[in-house]
């Protein structure tokens, strides 16, 4: 079973060669490398492509002009490139461990249900934003694991996106649609690109940390803008209800949500 694996590559020539070494290591060997280059302006590509040079499964792609068009067209790209039925993804600052294919492969032709592999994390980088991050979604951690897989998580977003980075994510091509990437805020296409995915599949989870998710003060997700973010996971259900009105259950569920939130920010406020 091949695996597209699809790297979005920008401006991260330090930590880019041990994030392809880490796909070089792979105890599973029937993989395409597919990395996106989103207009770096450091030495990336000259990485990227003496990587290339040295095994043929390694193939580098970039944007007209090399422009920078933001996550959701490199991502797409990307995937326009992949041939196999099953894609992963691996930010161009995160690391694998070296069985993660072989485990996802073995889950995936275990549970042909299941259309989204994803796995625990081990933190690595910035020790004080990681201590931060970990208490804001320790609840969110212990309520993934106490579910019994493979199961559906459509619900399980409303409030946090229990999904922690797209680098501990396998999931079917078909699954991939183009107008599941229409997010109205680019940073957090991944949980509204989830939420339509699990309304559409059930997902297994592996409690093994596959993943180094590397933290850093220049990773996009920490952004100092996003507390001016949308309300993405409340935008998201309400984009699948439209498209599902016979779903009576979605209108009381948004509601739910929305409140929940709600009184979570107040709660936050008052012990913060």
């Amino acid at each position: 079973m091949k695996i597209s694996v699809i790297t979005a590559s920008y401006n991260y020539a330090n930590y880019i060669e041990e994030t392809i070494q880490s796909v070089l290591n792979q105890t599973y060997s029937d993989w395409k490398l597919i990395i996106v280059d989103d207009g770096s302006t450091d030495n990336s590509v000259e990485i990227i492509n003496k990587y290339c040079s040295r095994d043929s499964r390694i193939k580098l792609y970039t944007h007209q002009n090399n422009e920078n068009r933001g996550l959701k067209e490199t991502l797409l790209l990307g995937i326009s490139k992949a041939e196999a039925e099953w894609v992963a993804f691996l930010e161009s600052d995160d690391m694998w461990r070296e069985d993660y294919l072989e485990m996802k492969v073995e889950i995936a032709k275990h549970y042909p249900e299941v259309g989204l592999i994803f796995n625990s994390v081990e933190f690595i980088g910035d020790k004080t934003i990681i201590q931060n991050y970990k208490k804001t979604i320790k609840n969110i951690i212990k309520k993934t694991e106490q579910k019994i897989y493979p199961c559906n998580i459509f619900k399980s977003f409303n409030v946090k996106n229990p999904i922690l980075t797209f680098s501990s994510v396998l999931v079917k091509k078909e699954l991939l649609r183009a107008e599941y990437f229409s997010t109205p805020v680019d940073k957090l296409l991944d949980w509204w690109l989830y939420i339509h995915i699990a309304y559409d599949t059930d997902v297994y989870y592996i409690k093994e940390h596959l993943t180094k998710w590397r933290i850093h003060p220049k990773s996009y997700i920490w952004d100092k803008s996003k507390s001016k973010y949308k309300l993405v996971q409340i935008e998201a259900y309400v984009d699948i209800w439209k498209k599902h009105p016979e779903e009576k259950f979605m209108g009381l569920f948004i509601f739910y949500s929305l409140l929940k939130l709600i009184l979570s920010k107040l709660f936050c406020l008052r012990l913060c």
